[in-house]
């Protein structure tokens, strides 16, 4: 394998929408790894858990219940308030799975879970690796070298940035001279996404 991912690590992203979910289905799929999203909030709109078991073919008994499930499409905070709930930290410890697993953050890292807790302290807490997805846009080379300073300022282990939705070898170029971080690998656009396409997608990428 071209790189040796650890057997825990967490999948942050520079934004929502970028592509996080995706990635986290093709290397569930690829390492053989369970995977976990710890609090969902848009759940009207279908739960990303659903999305990595259908884009991947991972059976339920793969695939960790979230611990907080919210309705509307907003910041995780903001959707607990709207139901009268609130996000507990000490409820967000990784499940006691023996195996491999991929745990999926929601938006970036600042999104707040709570009035005093934020996704980068989540990742503190867990005190696992990170690694970042970012969408090849313009602008991507600003929010994934703020997302790494982020990182790196808590002292987080950074396993390297995808970039998603693109080839670009002037981003690649910058994140990597810029944030002294290495882009692992940029994923073009996907026409259909099955199992079988992540699985050779991964294996070009990572074997």
């Amino acid at each position: 394998m071209r790189f040796r991912f650890p057997d825990r690590f967490f999948v942050a992203g520079t934004d929502t929408g970028v592509g996080k979910t995706l990635v986290s289905a093709m290397l569930c799929l690829g390492l053989g790894a369970d995977y976990w999203k710890p609090v969902q909030s848009g759940s009207v709109e279908g739960l990303d858990s659903t999305m990595v078991s259908r884009m991947s073919g991972l059976g339920k008994e793969r695939v960790l219940p979230e611990r907080y499930v919210f309705r509307d499409p907003l910041s995780p905070h903001l959707a607990a308030r709207n139901e009268g709930g609130w996000i507990d930290p000490e409820r967000l410890c990784i499940p006691g799975n023996p195996g491999r697993l991929i745990v999926e953050g929601a938006g970036g890292l600042m999104v707040p879970l709570n009035n005093d807790f934020l996704m980068i302290d989540l990742i503190r807490e867990l005190d696992i690796p990170v690694l970042v997805v970012a969408s090849n846009r313009l602008g991507t080379i600003n929010h994934t070298l703020l997302t790494v300073k982020a990182l790196a300022s808590a002292k987080a282990d950074i396993l390297g940035v995808v970039l998603n939705k693109g080839i670009n070898p002037d981003h690649k170029e910058a994140i990597e001279h810029f944030g002294q971080v290495k882009v692992l690998a940029q994923l073009g656009h996907f026409e259909t996404i099955n199992p079988e396409i992540l699985q050779k997608r991964f294996n070009e990428l990572f074997l």
